[in-house]
């Protein structure tokens, strides 16, 4: 169980570093219109992949994106840091479909396209996640990387060492958006 799922979770995170830059579509972040790539302008990063919605158990009702309320809503932020090397980072997700990362100091912004951000809105939205501890950490593991995520009004903090299928696809989904 547990190689199928460092597998899936490597192929997850592999979606998104294979993507290629050549043809891909850019969005001028100031207009939110697409530009075409071209082979002179600079590299930008790809989109990553859209995070997949898992089939909920029978009986449990169906995520439904959460609602935006304006532009400048803040819907989600993640913060991972710890690890060997000792990795911060920040990505945030904003109501106007920007997404906000953080690495050493160095910004940067991008639009998801509006199938991800529904999607992600949709993670954020699982009812699933009202049942996940707003920590969970194992105390005899060292190294690993610590996730704290504010979304809805409250703070989890999880090194995703236990079981939460819910939270996650949601640090998965964000965890694309990243630098590498």
């Amino acid at each position: 169980m547990a190689v199928v799922m460092v597998a899936g979770l490597l192929g997850l995170l592999g979606c998104a570093s294979e993507q290629g830059a050549a043809g891909a579509e850019r969005t001028d972040v100031t207009a939110g219109t697409p530009t075409a790539a071209s082979p002179s302008a600079p590299a930008s990063p790809s989109a990553p992949e859209p995070p997949t919605l898992a089939t909920p158990p029978s009986g449990s009702p169906r995520p439904s994106p959460v609602p935006v309320t304006g532009p400048d809503q803040l819907l989600v932020t993640m913060e991972v840091t710890g690890g060997f090397a000792g990795v911060q980072k920040e990505v945030a997700l904003r109501g106007d479909g920007s997404v906000h990362t953080t690495d050493k100091g160095e910004r940067a912004v991008r639009r998801v396209g509006a199938a991800q951000f529904t999607e992600l809105r949709t993670l954020l939205g699982d009812p699933a996640l009202d049942d996940v501890s707003d920590f969970t950490k194992n105390m005899q593991a060292a190294d690993l990387f610590q996730y704290t995520l504010r979304f809805g009004g409250r703070t989890v903090r999880t090194d995703l060492s236990a079981e939460e299928p819910a939270l996650d696809r949601l640090v998965h989904a964000l965890s694309a958006w990243l630098p590498k």
